[in-house]
């Protein structure tokens, strides 16, 4: 038993005394997609958050972002989750110029090297936000602003135990649904079986959403080959696609 007089920070961690002398209920912290890892920035990564950030790189606001003064025009807007290092969505941006993409990341190296993409590129329609894409798109992203969604070969978080850390879940797409437009689609892809079965029944239980194939879709010829794609290959992965498009 702890002497009545201990100093309050030889307590031990969650003993702290409240007001009226009762132990405090833990504080439980929504449980992530994603772990921060470390990982080191190159020069080039690090000069392009140093010069391009301030015009590229948004602050996380847990307020509504004005999309047509961010980018200046009013376009099509396409959210990506989870970019990586960014090589397909510069690539893609590249592709759509007059489409606008909004890209979400958490490891500093991929936003660094996107920035880097995008200075190489001259690339004006690609903004990067580098926080929890949940809070994101709960706090930031307008209803019904987006014609499109990528979430390409996010975790897959492979353990049985982690499962419940996967992205796409009920909860998550119920949500996010009500960022596309009618019309609008959510691409997705993976290249773990049973994360694609996982996808296919949470996304054919959306009632707002419609499945545009039978199943899988193949992979529209303007998505690129992904280095987590080309990795799942090399070592005998299947990659399964799945597009679906949000009801009117």
């Amino acid at each position: 038993m702890l002497p009545q007089d201990a100093p309050q920070d030889s307590l031990p961690p969650g003993a702290e005394d409240t007001a009226d002398g009762s132990t405090p209920e833990p504080q439980h912290r929504p449980m992530r997609s994603f772990v921060l890892r470390a990982g080191r920035m190159g020069t080039g990564q690090l000069r392009a958050l140093e010069t391009l950030g301030p015009r590229f790189l948004l602050p996380y606001r847990a307020e509504v972002l004005d999309l047509d003064a961010t980018f200046g025009r009013s376009a099509a807007r396409v959210l990506e989750i989870g970019f990586g290092m960014g090589d397909a969505t510069a690539q893609v941006a590249a592709a759509l110029p007059g489409t606008d993409f909004i890209g979400v990341e958490v490891h500093a190296p991929g936003v660094g090297a996107l920035l880097k993409h995008i200075g190489e590129k001259e690339l004006q329609n690609l903004r990067l936000l580098q926080h929890d894409a949940v809070e994101v798109m709960n706090h930031m992203l307008p209803p019904a602003s987006l014609a499109g969604v990528h979430i390409w070969f996010p975790d897959p978080w492979h353990k049985k135990r982690h499962n419940k850390r996967r992205l796409i879940q009920p909860g998550f797409i119920a949500q996010l649904v009500t960022r596309i437009a009618p019309g609008g689609y959510l691409h997705c892809a993976t290249d773990w079986q049973d994360y694609a079965e996982q996808m296919l029944a949470v996304l054919g239980a959306e009632p707002a959403l419609q499945n545009t194939a039978d199943g899988y879709a193949p992979r529209p010829d303007w998505r690129p080959l992904t280095k987590f794609e080309n990795r799942g290959l090399k070592l005998g992965h299947g990659v399964w696609d799945l597009v679906y498009t949000r009801r009117g």
